[in-house]
Formats: C-alpha cells, structure tokens, sequence
C-alpha cells in the first residue's frame, strides 16, 4: 500500500488581498532558472552567464527589479551579451551558502566556463549596473572581487587549542556592542549562537555574560511585531530603531528557541510573552492548514516601497490596505527550524498546543518530504540537492521532539536522520558539505560554517543519547574542521565557542523512572524539561519498554515515580510527593518543589566527588543509599544496585 500524501494548498491567511504591485507587470528580461545548461547556452551564444540570486522577501531585490533591471540600457546589455538568471535563495541551499556572505541580491557574473568574473554585494543602481556590464563586455578577466579560495589545513584535534580558544572569546568580546547590545555594530538582530553561549556561561556563574545576554534579549524584543507577533529580520544604522520588515522562518524559529530557553533560565515574563507572540504570527500566517510551515512574509506590501508606515498600523487598518505576500513554499529545513523551537516552547510551557504543533507539523514532512533512508528533499520538487541541511535540521527537530516528549520514535527518526547525513555529505578531509551534488559543471559542493556547527551539535548529544560511537565520530568529524584556525577566526565566534563548549562537556542528564501512563512520572516530565539549559539530555524510562538506548546508568526501580539528576559526579533523586532535591532553588511546579540541600556527608555544595547521595520517598533526611558502587572513570554517575 503507498503512503498517503498529504497537501497544504490553502494558506491559514486574511481574505484581504495585497494591492496590485509593480512586479506583477512581465520583466522586459527573460530571466532563467538555473542550471549547467546555462552556460552550454552561453558558449554557444558567446554570452555571459548574470546570476541574480534574490529572496522573494526581500526589499532591496524588489526595488532592484522596480528599477535597475527595467532600465532600457541595463536592458538592452543583458539582452545582447548576457544570459539572465534568476532564483531564489531560499530554494537553493546550495547556492545560498556558495554567496551567503554577499547578501541579497547577490549579482554574480561568470565565463560560459562557470569561472567568476564578478561578485556584487546587495543593491546596484542603474548607472552603476551599465557601467559594470560594459566593463566586463570590454575585459573579460576576474575583477578585485573574485579572489581564490583560502586554503584550510586541518589537524587531527577535534577541540580548539587553549591559545585559540582564548583568541575567540577575545574576539567574541569584542564584537560586543556595549551601548546597544547584540554581536555587531551595524545591522542589529539577535546573534542565537552567541547569545547562547552567553547563557552557557552564565550557568557557571559568569556575570559579564549574563549581562551581555539579557542585554542583548531585552533589546531584541524592539523588532517584535507588536500587532501581529513575530519578529523582523534585522534593524541598519548601528541601533534598533529601523528595521527591515520581512519576516522568515530562520529568524522566526531562531527568536522563539532562544527566547524560550531565556525564559527557562531567568523566569523573565517579556521573554515568554516574545515566545508566545512569535507562535502567534507563526500559527496565523506561517501554518498551513494541514500544520506545516511556509517560508517567509514580505517586508513589503508593494513591491519596493517601504513599509514603515504600514507596520505602524493597528490590525484593522493593515488588513484594510492589504497583507503582505507568504511565500507558501513548504521547505523542509524551515520545518525543521519551526518543529525545533516549538518543542523548546513546549518543553519550557508544558502547553500541550506547542507539543501538537510540531508533532503535526514533523508528520507532515514526513509524508511529503522524505526521502529514501533518512533524508529530506527540500521543496515538493527538487532540481538539485539533496541539501544536507534540509535532513540536519529535521534531525535536530526529532531529538528535540524526544527530549520534550520521551517518545521513541523521534529518537529512532533522529538516528535515521544522522546516518543519512554521515553517508552522503561527510568531506574526505574534515566537516561535511552543504549539497551531495555541485551547483554546476565548476563547483564542487563546499563546507558551510553554521551547518557543521549544527552537525557537531546534534552528532554529539544525539551520542549521548544512544551511546552510539558512529555519532560521536561525526562530531568529530565536524569539529576537525570548525577549529581550523582560518574557519574558527571568522566572526561571530560565539557558535564555535559554544560547540567546542558543548563537545568537552556531559549535558545536563536528567531521567525520569515511571510508567508513561502514570500521571506522576508525565508531571515529572512536564517539569523537568524546563530545566534552563540548551544542552539537555532528558529521558523518559519506561521498564515496559526495556533498557534505555543509552543505558549508561541502572536507577533503582521505586514504587512511586522518580527523577534521577546526574550531577557532578552524584546522583539525586527526586520523587514527586517529596520533591526535594539539591541544587535547586526554584519551584517549578506546584506538586514539585526544588530546594537548595548540603551533601551528606560533605556538609557543603557538592563541588568534588563525593559519596553518592539519594532521597528515598520514606525518609526525611539525605542518606548513603546501602549498596553503591562506581561505573568506572569514563562516567559521571553512580550505579545504585
């Protein structure tokens, strides 16, 4: 029997239509998709190949098309001696990440051979294009923006050398901005990566990075969408004061797992309410019917004017002018992203509404967008690919699903995920590609930074998870080539800081004993996801359904309900009628109170190893369990036999 195929065809969206805008009128030149047949074309026509790699999101790529491109010269040039194309970034992972640094538009001009002739970053007026076009007609050579690739020499170690180390977190100290916030000085959004190892640091008591962190959230939450929810891409001029309006679905999913991890870590009610307020928008105008999730939203209303005014409009009078286009491409790497942080937001919420979302939304990628033992196309129909981070980020949003729920078969989905990822896009030397296949006849399919970032990551806690050494080696193989010191250099340095972090490190671990039918061990859950921390293993053990994946420690089997956390070198136990644990201070829920306790028999916070330690549900004070032994030197735990 062949599987069913769901569809998403209508958009959850006002019936108001957007007024008529000037892109709706044909473009005097015949842009075509690309392809490696493009330059086949060129050399036979003697032409060259411009690249117009645009977002359909994108403000400056509309008043490019309004203007440059319908300048009768710019017109007449293209026409004579340059085969047009054009695509959206979104559509090609590939070719996003090959002029990720050029913004959108990115113009590029090759040779009929696919070599580079020019590189052109954002905006080109008219008179600047013609003059570039002629120049390149009159000498056809590379031009100052073309320059050869870097060569990366890459060493066995799989972790940054202390003196590296320490000359990123300089540089990460210094691309601070002290008076406004956030990682850089001239566009302003919310740098996640760095944020987040902020908040790692904060955990072990660094107070110049819990300032850097809140600081930088408090003033993120300037380019929230007050009407509507969601969160706009960035603000220019050094402040955050005049943002660019679009909204997508990376900065979407990016703000609300951030924001729900702060509101984890400092209880802060305005990064909740920004949670919330970001699966607000997400729900009204980035969710099919069926639950999956669109791409992105204008920041225009008409193609290439701008839209202050408008977003300064209540809801009735944004609806009367009209709503911004969605792109209703339904791509699996935003998917992932959009799953990924709202099973953070459940985790952080226990609001069975999150938890459905991306459950449904995980569903409906599974249906329509799996591939063959693992992996993920991108869009409904794929000319190239598959892309690597179209499967990497639908692995990343099944172990989330796993922590927050304890379902295994998102842990089952994420293993599918990572195997299929280490045979298709792992680099003969260090890291992994972006594309299983080139974008063209003259490009092989290079290492993107964030994306082996991201494979680090998820390699390594998903080797926690199962105590699968294959993924342990594939962080590895990631992490040999983010600490090469030519990539480890580029800014923002936060993210490899907080992978190296990551790597070094045992997460937080953190296991719930009990049925999953029993109403106590699904509290225990409820609160214990809420852990703050980014780097969480949290599991779910059921004796039904046999051993742990990682059955790294043997728990006691109680009568009631329990929560084991790993901590230091000790183990504590927590049951839900009792609810005392140490090292905790806080009250997560209204059954289950936390509280700061001494170690017995260290009479002080457990800061070395000690004898291990648990509360039984009959006692009243802390108390050497009667038989305990050691798992041995390469384990942070204690077995309780």
């Amino acid at each position: 029997m062949g599987k069913t195929i769901l569809t998403c065809s209508s958009p959850r969206l006002p019936r108001v239509l957007p007024k008529k805008v000037a892109a709706e009128t044909p473009s005097p030149i015949t842009w075509r998709p690309w392809s490696s047949d493009v330059f086949g074309r060129a050399k036979r026509e003697n032409k060259f190949v411009l690249l117009d790699l645009e977002a359909v999101w994108c403000h400056w790529c509309h008043v490019m098309d309004e203007t440059t491109y319908r300048n009768p010269q710019v017109i007449a040039l293209m026409r004579s001696k340059y085969i047009a194309v054009r695509v959206d970034q979104d559509s090609r992972p590939d070719l996003s990440n090959r002029y990720e640094h050029y913004g959108w538009p990115a113009t590029v001009v090759f040779a009929a051979d696919g070599s580079e002739f020019v590189k052109r970053q954002g905006y080109i007026e008219p008179k600047e294009m013609i003059s570039m076009l002629k120049a390149i007609i009159a000498d056809p050579s590379p031009g100052p923006s073309v320059r050869p690739d870097v060569e990366v020499k890459f060493g066995e170690t799989s972790l940054l050398p202390d003196g590296l180390r320490k000359e990123l977190k300089d540089r990460y100290l210094a691309q601070y901005d002290k008076e406004h916030g956030a990682w850089g000085f001239d566009q302003k959004f919310l740098e996640w990566n760095s944020a987040e190892y902020a908040m790692a640091r904060t955990r072990i008591g660094d107070k110049q990075s819990e300032h850097m962190a809140r600081q930088s959230l408090d003033a993120q939450l300037k380019l929230m969408d007050p009407v509507w929810g969601g969160v706009y891409q960035y603000s220019v001029g050094g402040d955050w004061r005049k943002p660019h309006f679009e909204k997508i679905m990376a900065m979407q999913a990016g703000n609300l797992r951030i924001y729900s991890l702060a509101s984890e870590e400092w209880h802060d009610p305005a990064y909740l309410k920004a949670s919330h307020d970001i699966s607000r928008y997400l729900k009204s105008f980035l969710t099919c019917p069926d639950d999956a999730f669109y791409t992105s939203q204008d920041a225009d209303l008409i193609d290439g004017q701008h839209s202050a005014a408008y977003f300064k409009l209540d809801d009735a009078a944004r609806r009367k002018q009209g709503v911004p286009r969605v792109d209703q491409h339904i791509y699996a790497r935003e998917n992932g992203w959009a799953i990924e942080a709202l099973a953070v937001l459940y985790a952080a919420t226990a609001d069975d509404q999150y938890k459905d979302q991306a459950v449904h939304g995980a569903n409906w990628i599974l249906a329509n967008r799996a591939a063959e033992n693992g992996g993920f196309g991108h869009d409904a129909q794929d000319v190239a690919g598959p892309y690597l981070a179209d499967t990497l980020a639908m692995g990343r949003a099944f172990l989330a699903l796993y922590g927050a729920t304890g379902d295994r078969q998102w842990l089952a989905r994420a293993e599918s995920s990572a195997k299929f990822i280490a045979a298709n896009y792992a680099s003969t030397q260090a890291g992994y590609v972006t594309a299983k296949t080139p974008t063209d006849r003259s490009y092989t399919p290079r290492r993107e930074r964030d994306e082996n970032m991201f494979v680090a990551r998820f390699g390594n806690l998903l080797a926690r998870y199962t105590g699968n050494d294959d993924y342990r080696k594939m962080a590895e193989q990631a992490m040999r080539y983010l600490v090469a010191p030519q990539i480890a250099k580029f800014l923002p340095t936060g993210g490899t800081l907080l992978t190296n972090l990551e790597f070094s490190t045992d997460p937080i671990h953190i296991t719930i004993v009990g049925h999953k039918d029993n109403p106590a061990a699904q509290a225990l859950l409820r609160t214990r996801a809420a852990y703050p921390s980014g780097y969480l293993r949290l599991e779910w053990w059921d004796t039904n359904e046999g051993r742990l994946p990682n059955p790294d420690v043997q728990y006691p089997k109680l009568k009631s309900a329990a929560a084991f956390h790993l901590h230091r070198q000790h183990l504590f136990i927590t049951d839900l009628q009792t609810g005392t644990s140490p090292h905790e201070s806080r009250q997560t829920d209204a059954s289950v109170t936390w509280r700061t306790h001494s170690c017995v028999p260290c009479s002080h916070s457990c800061e070395h190893l000690g004898d291990p330690l648990y509360h039984h549900p009959t006692n009243t004070k802390w108390a050497r369990p009667a038989r305990a032994r050691t798992l041995g030197p390469s384990t942070s735990a204690w077995r309780l036999a």
